[in-house]
């Protein structure tokens, strides 16, 4: 069973590598300006994510290396689509709230397969997808071609931001392995007072959310800032390691509020809505994430300790 699981994360990775393909030849295909390193950038990705585990850990990294390169001369474009807004708001007319029932079915589908199947999460969510996608299909009698256009247009705005995800998780990677959770150990040793429950608490939380910032994932920070904060100044301090760890990973998430790092969250609306104002999300979680902030502090010093 277990190598049927991973047989099905597998297949996932090649169908997400299928669709960077189809949007590989459909750059081409345009008159977009950058198209050759456009479409080299979707194909290339294409080749990592459907062939990856195949390939030699070598050619994986030139072609990393290749994305890398395509991004730092400018050679990669966002795509841009021509809204049919009386159609979209014929849509919005006739179908109303419906719309969010293939979320809610993905959603629901990769709970109950999380909880009650052996499956990985990224393995629940594929599958929650692709329910999602038959019942959006049914719901709201969409022909193939437009899934294959909606999701080709989706992929093009969205952008390099598409692989910021897993860029970041690399990071987290590099930073524990190369000692940063010693190094902020190191730092904040010489400024936080031995004993002092409440700024031991602050710094914790304050950390969580600027490394967040930086990473743009409250996983990755979550490791580094525990090892070199939590567990030195809270933890062994006399704080809850559950409560102190559960509030420190909620507090990455107000950092994650305040990043265009977060790409999934912050810049990814920002595409697909079209926005002119690209830190506009950010702009108005702001307020928001400050006021959360000091609660986490509060909650920290309070109900850890």
């Amino acid at each position: 069973m277990e190598q049927f699981f991973a047989t099905v994360l597998e297949i996932f990775y090649i169908i997400i590598g299928l669709q960077f393909a189809y949007t590989a030849v459909k750059v081409i295909q345009s008159n977009q300006e950058k198209r050759i390193g456009t479409a080299t950038f979707w194909l290339d990705l294409a080749i990592l994510f459907a062939f990856g585990k195949w390939l030699p850990a070598i050619v994986a990294g030139m072609l990393v290396f290749l994305l890398a390169l395509i991004t730092l001369f400018k050679q990669f474009a966002t795509g841009h689509f021509e809204q049919d807004e009386a159609k979209a708001e014929a849509g919005a007319n006739r179908f109303g709230n419906k719309i969010f029932i293939p979320v809610i079915v993905m959603a629901l589908t990769a709970l109950v397969l999380a909880q009650f199947v052996p499956l990985s999460g990224a393995s629940a969510i594929g599958i929650g997808a692709i329910v999602a996608l038959i019942v959006a299909i049914i719901l709201f009698r969409a022909p193939i071609q437009e899934v294959l256009f909606e999701s080709n247009r989706n992929v093009q705005q969205v952008g390099a931001t598409a692989i910021l995800p897993q860029l970041l998780a690399a990071l987290g990677v590099i930073f524990v392995n190369a000692g940063v959770g010693d190094i902020v150990t190191s730092i904040f040793g010489n400024l936080v007072p031995e004993g002092s429950h409440f700024i031991g608490a602050t710094m914790y939380v304050i950390a969580m959310v600027v490394f967040t910032m930086i990473m743009g994932n409250a996983f990755a920070a979550f490791t580094v800032i525990t090892a070199g904060i939590g567990i030195p100044f809270v933890i062994m301090q006399g704080a809850n390691p559950a409560i102190a760890g559960a509030l420190a990973m909620t507090a990455g998430y107000c950092g994650t509020l305040l990043t265009p790092m977060a790409g999934n969250f912050n810049a990814l609306p920002v595409a697909l809505l079209e926005m002119k104002d690209e830190y506009g999300v950010i702009r108005q979680q702001a307020p928001i994430a400050l006021v959360l902030i000091i609660v986490h502090i509060v909650l920290m010093y309070i109900w850890a300790f």
